[in-house]
């Protein structure tokens, strides 16, 4: 079992998908079930009326998709 210390980053890279998946990853499967069980309480606990929401659809044409303009 590898140990690894804990240290803090207050970088962007910290922030990529990848980074997010890959600390997601190290977790083993119990803090993984762990983790969304308190994600759950907590969008329960902010939106309770969530839990009525039945097979909702996404609304068409409500997506923007942005892009930067060419110099």
């Amino acid at each position: 079992m590898q140990t690894s210390a804990a240290h803090v980053s207050h970088g962007r890279a910290a922030e990529s998908l990848e980074a997010k998946a890959q600390w997601f990853q190290s977790l083993t499967l119990e803090e993984r079930m762990d983790y969304l069980c308190e994600m759950t309480d907590m969008i329960v606990e902010n939106n309770p009326r969530i839990l009525e929401q039945r097979h909702t659809e996404p609304v068409a044409g409500r997506i923007r998709v942005l892009k930067l303009a060419e110099l």
